[in-house]
Protein backbone atom coordinates (compact mmCIF):
# COMPACT_ATOMS: atom_id res chain seq x y z
CA UNK A 1 0.00 0.00 0.00
CA UNK A 2 2.82 2.44 0.97
CA UNK A 3 4.62 1.95 -2.47
CA UNK A 4 1.18 2.28 -4.58
CA UNK A 5 0.50 6.01 -2.69
CA UNK A 6 4.58 6.65 -3.45
CA UNK A 7 3.96 5.56 -7.26
CA UNK A 8 0.57 7.83 -6.98
CA UNK A 9 2.12 10.62 -5.40
CA UNK A 10 4.94 10.64 -8.08
CA UNK A 11 2.84 10.41 -10.86
CA UNK A 12 1.36 13.63 -9.20
CA UNK A 13 4.47 15.29 -8.99
CA UNK A 14 4.99 14.16 -12.85
CA UNK A 15 1.70 16.29 -13.65
CA UNK A 16 2.87 19.04 -12.03
CA UNK A 17 6.32 19.82 -13.69
CA UNK A 18 6.48 21.77 -17.06
CA UNK A 19 7.16 19.73 -19.99
CA UNK A 20 10.38 20.98 -20.58
CA UNK A 21 11.97 20.74 -16.94
CA UNK A 22 14.02 17.80 -18.13
CA UNK A 23 16.15 17.57 -15.09
CA UNK A 24 13.09 17.01 -13.26
CA UNK A 25 10.83 14.89 -14.89
CA UNK A 26 13.80 12.73 -15.43
CA UNK A 27 14.24 12.23 -11.52
CA UNK A 28 10.80 11.62 -11.36
CA UNK A 29 10.40 8.66 -13.72
CA UNK A 30 13.60 7.30 -11.83
CA UNK A 31 12.00 7.23 -8.93
CA UNK A 32 8.74 5.85 -10.61
CA UNK A 33 10.64 3.11 -12.01
CA UNK A 34 12.28 2.05 -8.93
CA UNK A 35 9.06 1.95 -6.94
CA UNK A 36 7.74 -0.41 -9.96
CA UNK A 37 10.57 -2.58 -9.08
CA UNK A 38 9.70 -2.96 -5.93
CA UNK A 39 6.12 -3.62 -5.94
CA UNK A 40 5.58 -7.15 -5.15
CA UNK A 41 2.98 -9.89 -7.01
CA UNK A 42 2.85 -12.38 -9.79
CA UNK A 43 3.85 -11.38 -13.66
CA UNK A 44 6.48 -9.30 -15.17
CA UNK A 45 3.98 -6.26 -15.83
CA UNK A 46 5.47 -4.06 -13.28
CA UNK A 47 9.12 -4.53 -14.34
CA UNK A 48 7.98 -3.60 -18.05
CA UNK A 49 6.89 -0.40 -16.48
CA UNK A 50 9.70 0.14 -14.35
CA UNK A 51 11.93 -0.42 -17.74
CA UNK A 52 9.84 1.78 -19.54
CA UNK A 53 10.48 4.54 -17.03
CA UNK A 54 14.60 4.18 -16.29
CA UNK A 55 14.90 4.40 -20.53
CA UNK A 56 12.84 7.72 -20.37
CA UNK A 57 14.81 8.86 -17.31
CA UNK A 58 17.95 7.84 -19.10
CA UNK A 59 17.03 10.40 -22.13
CA UNK A 60 16.00 12.91 -19.31
CA UNK A 61 18.53 13.18 -17.17
CA UNK A 62 21.59 14.62 -19.80
CA UNK A 63 22.15 17.44 -17.36
CA UNK A 64 21.92 15.58 -14.11
CA UNK A 65 25.23 14.35 -12.29
CA UNK A 66 27.02 11.46 -13.35
CA UNK A 67 25.87 9.75 -10.25
CA UNK A 68 22.82 10.62 -11.03
CA UNK A 69 22.90 8.87 -14.32
CA UNK A 70 24.83 6.00 -13.09
CA UNK A 71 22.34 5.18 -10.42
CA UNK A 72 19.31 4.96 -13.12
CA UNK A 73 21.86 2.60 -14.99
CA UNK A 74 22.05 0.23 -12.36
CA UNK A 75 18.60 0.21 -11.59
CA UNK A 76 17.92 -0.17 -15.04
CA UNK A 77 20.53 -3.28 -14.98
CA UNK A 78 18.55 -4.82 -12.38
CA UNK A 79 15.11 -4.84 -14.11
CA UNK A 80 16.26 -6.25 -17.11
CA UNK A 81 18.26 -8.93 -15.15
CA UNK A 82 14.83 -9.60 -13.41
CA UNK A 83 13.19 -9.45 -16.53
CA UNK A 84 15.75 -11.72 -18.47
CA UNK A 85 15.64 -14.53 -15.47
CA UNK A 86 11.58 -14.71 -17.12
CA UNK A 87 12.78 -14.98 -20.47
CA UNK A 88 11.74 -11.26 -21.47
CA UNK A 89 14.88 -9.84 -21.81
CA UNK A 90 18.28 -9.85 -23.00
CA UNK A 91 20.51 -10.64 -20.13
CA UNK A 92 22.99 -9.03 -22.18
CA UNK A 93 21.85 -5.85 -22.21
CA UNK A 94 21.70 -6.34 -18.29
CA UNK A 95 25.13 -6.19 -18.28
CA UNK A 96 25.78 -3.53 -20.91
CA UNK A 97 23.71 -1.24 -18.09
CA UNK A 98 25.92 -2.40 -15.13
CA UNK A 99 28.95 -1.62 -16.79
CA UNK A 100 27.50 1.70 -17.91
CA UNK A 101 26.64 2.36 -14.39
CA UNK A 102 30.52 1.35 -13.35
CA UNK A 103 32.20 4.25 -15.39
CA UNK A 104 31.15 6.24 -12.91
CA UNK A 105 30.52 4.36 -9.70
CA UNK A 106 34.38 3.17 -9.37
CA UNK A 107 35.93 0.79 -6.30
CA UNK A 108 37.56 4.61 -4.76
CA UNK A 109 34.33 6.69 -4.70
CA UNK A 110 31.33 4.36 -4.41
CA UNK A 111 32.43 0.87 -3.10
CA UNK A 112 28.59 0.09 -1.89
CA UNK A 113 27.88 0.61 -5.12
CA UNK A 114 31.04 -1.22 -6.84
CA UNK A 115 30.17 -4.33 -4.54
CA UNK A 116 26.36 -4.42 -5.42
CA UNK A 117 26.90 -4.03 -9.19
CA UNK A 118 29.61 -6.78 -9.39
CA UNK A 119 27.85 -9.56 -7.66
CA UNK A 120 24.79 -8.65 -9.61
CA UNK A 121 27.22 -8.98 -12.81
CA UNK A 122 28.73 -12.50 -11.38
CA UNK A 123 24.92 -13.68 -11.20
CA UNK A 124 23.98 -12.56 -14.41
CA UNK A 125 27.31 -14.02 -15.99
CA UNK A 126 26.29 -17.28 -13.99
CA UNK A 127 23.05 -17.11 -16.10
CA UNK A 128 24.41 -17.47 -19.29
CA UNK A 129 23.23 -20.82 -20.53
CA UNK A 130 25.67 -23.65 -19.78
CA UNK A 131 25.60 -24.59 -23.79
CA UNK A 132 26.57 -21.45 -24.75
CA UNK A 133 30.23 -21.11 -26.37
CA UNK A 134 31.01 -18.28 -23.94
CA UNK A 135 29.80 -19.71 -20.66
CA UNK A 136 33.60 -20.47 -19.76
CA UNK A 137 34.61 -17.38 -20.36
CA UNK A 138 31.41 -15.44 -18.34
CA UNK A 139 32.05 -18.04 -15.67
CA UNK A 140 35.55 -16.43 -14.95
CA UNK A 141 34.38 -13.09 -15.40
CA UNK A 142 31.96 -14.31 -12.37
CA UNK A 143 34.32 -15.22 -10.44
CA UNK A 144 36.41 -12.11 -10.87
CA UNK A 145 33.22 -9.77 -10.39
CA UNK A 146 32.72 -11.64 -6.47
CA UNK A 147 36.51 -11.45 -5.98
CA UNK A 148 36.39 -7.50 -6.86
CA UNK A 149 33.45 -7.56 -4.89
CA UNK A 150 35.11 -8.69 -1.87
CA UNK A 151 37.80 -6.01 -1.94
CA UNK A 152 35.97 -3.51 -1.03
CA UNK A 153 33.21 -5.27 1.26
CA UNK A 154 34.82 -6.83 4.67
CA UNK A 155 33.65 -8.74 7.41
CA UNK A 156 33.99 -5.95 10.17
CA UNK A 157 31.63 -3.59 8.44
CA UNK A 158 29.75 -5.38 5.77
CA UNK A 159 29.55 -9.37 7.98
CA UNK A 160 26.03 -10.02 5.59
CA UNK A 161 27.57 -8.72 2.80
CA UNK A 162 30.73 -10.02 3.17
CA UNK A 163 29.28 -13.90 3.78
CA UNK A 164 26.80 -13.54 0.95
CA UNK A 165 29.45 -12.54 -1.29
CA UNK A 166 31.86 -15.92 -0.01
CA UNK A 167 29.22 -18.11 -0.16
CA UNK A 168 28.25 -16.86 -3.82
CA UNK A 169 31.87 -16.65 -4.72
CA UNK A 170 32.31 -20.39 -3.54
CA UNK A 171 29.32 -21.90 -5.34
CA UNK A 172 31.05 -19.77 -8.69
CA UNK A 173 34.42 -21.46 -7.93
CA UNK A 174 32.75 -25.06 -7.02
CA UNK A 175 30.81 -25.47 -10.51
CA UNK A 176 33.21 -23.55 -12.65
CA UNK A 177 34.15 -25.94 -15.70
CA UNK A 178 37.87 -24.55 -15.48
CA UNK A 179 40.96 -27.03 -16.03
CA UNK A 180 41.78 -26.85 -12.66
CA UNK A 181 39.25 -28.01 -11.11
CA UNK A 182 41.12 -29.34 -7.63
CA UNK A 183 42.35 -26.31 -6.75
CA UNK A 184 38.97 -24.19 -7.48
CA UNK A 185 37.35 -26.62 -5.03
CA UNK A 186 39.69 -26.01 -2.60
CA UNK A 187 39.34 -22.71 -2.75
CA UNK A 188 35.81 -22.76 -3.02
CA UNK A 189 35.72 -25.01 0.60
CA UNK A 190 37.74 -21.79 1.97
CA UNK A 191 35.04 -19.24 0.46
CA UNK A 192 32.66 -21.15 2.86
CA UNK A 193 34.42 -21.06 5.68
CA UNK A 194 35.06 -17.61 5.45
CA UNK A 195 31.08 -16.96 4.98
CA UNK A 196 30.80 -19.31 7.68
CA UNK A 197 32.46 -16.66 10.43
CA UNK A 198 29.32 -14.72 9.85
CA UNK A 199 26.65 -17.16 9.08
CA UNK A 200 26.48 -19.11 12.39
CA UNK A 201 23.50 -21.34 13.36
CA UNK A 202 22.17 -19.60 16.22
CA UNK A 203 21.91 -15.87 13.98
CA UNK A 204 21.60 -17.29 10.43
CA UNK A 205 20.19 -20.46 10.71
CA UNK A 206 18.84 -21.12 7.21
CA UNK A 207 21.83 -19.26 5.64
CA UNK A 208 23.89 -21.19 8.04
CA UNK A 209 22.34 -24.72 6.48
CA UNK A 210 22.70 -23.19 2.58
CA UNK A 211 26.57 -22.66 3.11
CA UNK A 212 27.39 -25.95 5.28
CA UNK A 213 25.50 -27.59 2.29
CA UNK A 214 27.42 -25.89 -0.52
CA UNK A 215 30.76 -26.88 1.47
CA UNK A 216 29.75 -30.69 1.96
CA UNK A 217 28.98 -30.66 -1.98
CA UNK A 218 32.53 -29.62 -2.27
CA UNK A 219 34.04 -31.56 0.03
CA UNK A 220 32.57 -35.17 -1.23
CA UNK A 221 34.53 -34.30 -4.52
CA UNK A 222 37.58 -33.41 -3.19
CA UNK A 223 40.40 -36.92 -3.09
CA UNK A 224 42.67 -38.35 -0.89
CA UNK A 225 45.84 -36.37 -0.78
CA UNK A 226 47.58 -39.45 0.12
CA UNK A 227 45.99 -41.57 -2.54
CA UNK A 228 45.24 -39.11 -5.10
CA UNK A 229 45.85 -41.81 -7.95
CA UNK A 230 42.88 -44.16 -6.30
CA UNK A 231 40.59 -40.75 -5.40
CA UNK A 232 39.34 -42.35 -2.29
CA UNK A 233 37.46 -38.93 -0.96
CA UNK A 234 38.90 -38.41 2.58
CA UNK A 235 35.86 -35.97 3.18
CA UNK A 236 32.82 -38.00 2.27
CA UNK A 237 32.30 -38.65 6.01
CA UNK A 238 32.81 -34.59 6.86
CA UNK A 239 30.42 -33.86 3.76
CA UNK A 240 27.64 -36.69 5.02
CA UNK A 241 28.18 -35.14 8.43
CA UNK A 242 27.82 -31.84 7.27
CA UNK A 243 24.59 -32.50 4.69
CA UNK A 244 23.12 -34.14 7.72
CA UNK A 245 23.45 -31.01 9.97
CA UNK A 246 21.81 -28.86 7.09
CA UNK A 247 19.04 -31.71 6.80
CA UNK A 248 18.04 -30.68 10.80
CA UNK A 249 18.21 -26.77 10.29
CA UNK A 250 16.34 -27.19 7.43
CA UNK A 251 13.62 -29.24 8.91
CA UNK A 252 14.00 -27.29 11.99
CA UNK A 253 12.91 -23.88 10.46
CA UNK A 254 10.37 -25.79 7.72
CA UNK A 255 12.18 -25.94 4.31
CA UNK A 256 11.42 -29.31 4.20
CA UNK A 257 12.32 -30.12 0.76
CA UNK A 258 16.05 -28.93 0.90
CA UNK A 259 16.07 -31.08 3.92
CA UNK A 260 15.24 -34.09 2.17
CA UNK A 261 16.90 -33.13 -0.44
CA UNK A 262 20.47 -33.16 1.94
CA UNK A 263 19.33 -36.51 3.82
CA UNK A 264 19.24 -38.04 0.01
CA UNK A 265 22.74 -36.85 -0.95
CA UNK A 266 24.36 -37.83 2.59
CA UNK A 267 22.89 -41.56 1.70
CA UNK A 268 24.08 -41.47 -2.03
CA UNK A 269 27.78 -40.12 -0.26
CA UNK A 270 27.95 -43.60 1.70
CA UNK A 271 26.75 -45.79 -0.65
CA UNK A 272 29.73 -44.69 -2.67
CA UNK A 273 32.27 -45.13 -0.55
CA UNK A 274 31.27 -48.25 1.29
Amino acid sequence: EQLQAALRLYERALNLVPVDASLARGRLRARIGTVLHRIPGHGTTPLHDAREAFEEAAELLTSATAAERAENDMNRGLVLQALAGASEARMSDAIAAYHDALRTFTKGEYPTEFAIIHNNLATAYLSVPMTSEHFKMREALAVQSFQQALEVVNIIDHPVEYAMLQNNLGNALQYASASNVLANTRRAVDAYDEALKVRTKQDAPLPYANTIANKANALRYLPDPDAPAVGTPTYAERAIQLYLEAADVFTENGDTERARYCRETAAEIRRDTA
